[in-house]
């Protein structure tokens, strides 16, 4: 083939006109995302919803690497013969040279097809917990929030003592849903269980200590009880699970020093930490009200050796 007067080596007639067909498939596959996606963001902002967002995304991105695939395949692999031979060579070198990112693209398909988790869902990936922000066919985007202080010794460390952003992006290999566990905070169930732990002296009025925390638990968790309930009954029509107590309970714990209460109720899977702040205060104000101390760790000294005092005058 001559360009220019310049005779290209290894480059004939047929393959010249091949390469300019795959050029201009890409460059068609791309105007039509970049056409589909200034629609999806027209239809975005009059109707947003990100679930279906997310599923336009995926839905077009492997649409069009199918339509990228085939078409490649079609214009280079005319010949049947060629392309059996072609495609177990292929089969096998990307076998060999890509076992990472094929997991990372099979793990992608297992997380759509499995409903593992969605954009917007909490989850903890491998090492990360966080909100997702995006999900491509070989990473997923993680925006990172911060861990409970009970949980601040796993790894990695955190210096947001809540479940609060801390502004890190995180991205997270598709394979790991092979390797690890994969913990949804809202794929069903966007509700969770949280805990105060309240330590009191043996010698306060335990029961009206107990009224207190009950009282500031049932302000603000009544509503979010009744919509969980609500989403237990619809996730035991697809699970077997059982149904669960959604009443804020106290439980008691006996220590050498105090007697601690162990509140136990349920918040949405997102502002946790305000609901515990605004419970906290009402606590304490009620607490001082009522002269309920909170317990800390104290030492009684049960006895002294003798002190003998020597003046400097009588020993002269």
């Amino acid at each position: 083939m001559d360009v220019f007067g310049i005779k290209l080596v290894g480059v004939t007639d047929e393959n010249g006109r091949k390469l300019l067909m795959s050029i201009a498939l890409i460059v068609a596959l791309l105007i039509l995302r970049w056409l589909l996606a200034a629609l999806n963001r027209y239809l975005i902002e009059h109707r947003p919803a990100a679930r279906a967002t997310f599923w336009v995304r995926q839905v077009v991105s492997v649409i069009l690497v199918i339509i990228l695939f085939l078409g490649l395949v079609s214009i280079w692999l005319n010949n049947p013969a060629h392309l059996t031979t072609a495609m177990g060579i292929l089969t096998a070198g990307l076998a060999f040279a890509l076992q990472k990112p094929i997991s990372a693209i099979a793990g992608y398909l297992v997380i759509l097809r499995g409903r593992t988790f969605h954009v917007g869902d909490r989850i903890l990936m491998g090492d990360v917990r966080g909100e997702v922000i995006a999900v491509g066919f070989i990473q997923t985007t993680i925006m990172e929030i911060g861990q409970p202080p009970g949980e601040q010794a796993d790894a990695p460390a955190m210096w947001v003592k809540g479940r609060q952003f801390s502004g890190r992006v995180v991205t997270v290999s598709n394979s790991v849903v092979f390797d690890k566990p994969v913990y949804n905070y809202t794929r069903d169930f966007p509700f969770l269980w949280a805990e105060m732990d309240i330590p009191i002296t043996y010698a306060a009025d335990r029961a009206k200590a107990e009224a207190i925390l009950l009282e500031a638990a049932r302000r603000h968790s009544a509503k979010t009880s009744e919509v969980s309930a609500e989403a237990m009954r619809r996730m035991q029509e697809v699970y077997f699970v059982k149904s669960a107590d959604f009443e804020p309970r106290v439980y008691y714990r006996l220590t050498d020093n105090w007697l601690e209460l162990g509140l136990r109720f349920i918040v949405p899977d997102r502002g946790s930490r305000e609901i515990k702040d605004a419970m906290s205060r009402e606590i304490i104000t009620a607490f001082d009200a009522a002269g309920i101390g909170i317990a800390s760790a104290t030492y009684d000294i049960v006895g002294l050796p003798p002190v003998r005092i020597r003046r400097v005058d009588d020993a002269e």
